[in-house]
């Protein structure tokens, strides 16, 4: 690859990390949402269209948002749709997050979708936002596709955790991703079980032995940094824009029925003394 050749920012941030490269979920169907994570210095944000209502539409404009803003735009879609892949990647994104990928013909699928011939079967479409709307040279718009866009693996079973090696070592899958919440589910236990503990570890053991790195999701705070750094992830997302709107509000409310109780207290304190 050439020096002059562009580069994921996904990719990039994973190079430069010392730590796992910070990320967070994007739930809300706003463009101020990317703006504002992408202020705040995370290096990649995960537009949800699994568990949220949005549209491709809003996807695309929050895409474009976060190219502009400098913050990696990555896609979980609901399932598996390679029409749904190549419209979110012509869109810009630069990686597809794929949920529930639990055996390696379910990746070897998932390839395929995101991967331009010989690897896989997505379409040319250079006069897209991926293509920068035709001006960018074909063979560069191919080689971004194949070298740079990344495809990250759901791992949210048992059955999927036991083949996170097999799963790593599909060409064309670059990361994997443990939804820890689903495979404690799955088992009827929670993430707490020494069980579901110990499936994950050698889950992201086997991962980082077949040279992809792994990832987890988790809250917005100190310990659960500490936890990813301990599990050696190599990316975390830190909670979402929905909950860390809700938590600062909170937090906001909170501080101010304190002080505004503090008042209250002291005039009743000053009364009872007159």
């Amino acid at each position: 690859m050439s020096g002059g050749a562009r580069r994921s920012l996904f990719r990039a941030a994973l190079e430069r990390s010392t730590g796992p490269a910070l990320g967070t979920w994007i739930k809300l169907p706003a463009m101020e949402s990317v703006e504002l994570v992408a202020l705040a210095g995370f290096d990649f944000v995960v537009i949800d269209l699994e568990h949220s209502a949005m549209s491709i539409e809003t996807a695309y404009r929050q895409i474009g948002v976060a190219l502009l803003s400098g913050v990696s735009p990555l896609v979980r879609i609901p399932a598996l749709d390679a029409g749904v892949v190549q419209r979110l990647l012509d869109a810009g994104a630069e990686g597809i997050m794929v949920p529930h990928v639990d055996t390696v013909e379910q990746a070897e699928a998932a390839a395929a979708a995101v991967r331009f011939p010989p690897i896989g079967r997505r379409g040319v479409g250079s006069t897209s936002r991926a293509g920068a709307w035709g001006a960018m040279r074909r063979s560069e718009y191919l080689r971004y596709g194949q070298e740079e866009v990344v495809l990250v693996a759901q791992i949210e079973s048992a059955e999927a955790a036991r083949s996170a090696g097999a799963i790593a070592a599909v060409a064309g899958v670059d990361a994997l991703l443990m939804g820890a919440a689903d495979l404690a589910t799955s088992e009827g236990t929670t993430e707490g079980d020494p069980g579901v503990v110990a499936l994950i570890a050698d889950a992201v053991a086997a991962g980082t032995a077949a040279g992809v790195p792994v990832g987890n999701a988790g809250g917005a705070t100190a310990e659960a940094a500490r936890d990813a750094v301990a599990g050696g992830y190599r990316f975390s997302l830190a909670s979402n824009d929905a909950s860390l709107l809700g938590g600062a509000a909170r937090a906001a409310v909170l501080a101010a029925r304190s002080v505004q109780q503090s008042d209250d207290d002291r005039s009743t304190d000053s009364r009872s003394t007159t």
